[in-house]
C-alpha cells in the first residue's frame, strides 16, 4: 500500500486552459503535479502495475466546492507516481472533510 499526504489540489475547472486552439495544463496544475512527484520521490514511492483501489480523504479549506471536481487532478497527478496509468484504478472511495488550517488530500493506493 502506498500512502501520501498531498497539498490541496486545483479543481477540474483550474486544471486546463485553451490557448491558440491547444489544451494545456495551467501553472496551478503543473505546480500540483510537481509537488506530488516530489513528495512521492522523497518517500521512495514507485508505480505499481495491475489494478488498484484508491482511497482519498480530502480536507478542504472552506465549506464550498464539489468533492468530485478535485479527484481528477489527484488521480492524474498519481500517473507514473503511484501507478503507471489511472486506467489501473478499479475502485475509488473518497471522503470530504473541512480543515481550514491544513487543507490536504490523504491518498492510499492499494494493489488489488
Amino acid at each position: 500500500m502506498t500512502t501520501l499526504v498531498l497539498p490541496y489540489p486545483p479543481t477540474v475547472n483550474h486544471i486546463y486552459r485553451r490557448a491558440r486552439g491547444h489544451l494545456s495544463l495551467t501553472p496551478e496544475a503543473l505546480a500540483f503535479r510537481h509537488a506530488v512527484r516530489m513528495i512521492a520521490m522523497v518517500q521512495g514511492v514507485t508505480p505499481v502495475t495491475g489494478p488498484v483501489a484508491v482511497f482519498l480523504d480530502v480536507y478542504r479549506p472552506r465549506k464550498r466546492g464539489d468533492l468530485d471536481n478535485l479527484l481528477k487532478a489527484v488521480l492524474d497527478a498519481l500517473n507514473n507516481v503511484a501507478y503507471r496509468d489511472d486506467e489501473q484504478v478499479c475502485r475509488i472511495e473518497a471522503n470530504r472533510y473541512d480543515d481550514k488550517r491544513s487543507p490536504r488530500v490523504e491518498v492510499h493506493v492499494v494493489p488489488m
